[in-house]
């Protein structure tokens, strides 16, 4: 059977990665190893990689930066180490629930023209509430980024093939935000073809201050990183308008934002 292996970037994740790696201990599929890059962390979160790395012999590969170099480049610096044939990732501050990792794996090796899996994914609080599940398409085409999210990104389960002929993620201004985003259009550019579990295999927590911290200078590098995807697709010209449009958002209050992701949970439960 091929291995997976589980990529991470880390920062400032103690009071959180615990859990997030105790969910991949967990899993029913257990060919796997976990590569973690420490992105120069100023808490305790190399400490609790290095026990795990003891506790779990040959499970675990250890990377750190000298410096905090953010999201694109350290899942890159993973990438070169990691010998999976397949790479899944995984976010510092969320869970995987037991059965994620085969169910991915069994559609791909069932479903031999699909190049990535994606599934949906279970937002969370830390008073243990949930909120809502967000749901990509099953199976986006290269039009899709114009109308909805592509996959949810830490939810993917793909070969490692596809990320070395696409070279990984691109590490630039543009994408310190949005590295995700702009794999997708190089992704679709390519001719790779992905699809979505619609079952939540993920639970991502949700960061109510992770809303009051987006600034202007975010929405417009999320702007920029469209404009660079749109044109790499060739989208018609008058397709630019949604997000040109969308750059509005950042005057939107914070408190406005919230109650709509509220209203979304209730709505969807």
């Amino acid at each position: 059977m091929a291995k997976i292996s589980i990529i991470m970037a880390v920062y400032n994740a103690a009071a959180t990665l615990r859990p997030a790696i105790d969910s991949i201990l967990k899993q029913d599929f257990q060919d796997w190893e976990f590569v973690i890059c420490d992105d120069a962390s100023r808490d305790e979160s190399v400490d609790i990689c290095r026990e795990y790395h003891a506790a779990f012999p040959g499970k675990f590969i250890l990377l750190s930066n000298d410096r905090n170099r953010k999201l694109a480049y350290s899942l890159n610096r993973c990438l070169e180490v990691a010998s999976g044939t397949y790479i899944a990732r995984m976010d510092a501050d969320d869970m995987s629930v037991p059965e994620r990792l085969q169910k991915q794996l069994d559609f791909l090796q069932t479903h031999p023209d699909i190049d990535l899996c994606g599934t949906a994914m279970q937002r969370f609080y830390d008073d243990g509430t949930l909120g809502a599940v967000d749901r990509c398409p099953a199976f986006p085409d290269r039009f899709e980024p114009h109308h909805s999210n592509v996959f949810n990104h830490a939810t993917i389960l793909t070969y490692k093939r596809v990320y070395d002929q696409l070279g990984g993620y691109t590490v630039c201004p543009r994408t310190v935000r949005g590295q995700d985003r702009d794999l997708w259009f190089r992704f679709l550019k390519a001719g790779f073809k992905g699809a979505n579990l619609q079952e939540a295999l993920y639970m991502v927590r949700e960061d109510r201050d992770a809303i009051k911290r987006r600034t202007a200078k975010d929405y417009w590098i999320s702007y920029c990183n469209s404009m660079y995807g749109y044109r790499l697709l060739g989208y018609p010209w008058h397709w630019y308008l949604k997000p040109t449009l969308g750059l509005l958002k950042c005057l939107v209050p914070y408190q406005a934002v919230a109650a709509y992701r509220k209203f979304q949970a209730r709505k969807k439960k």
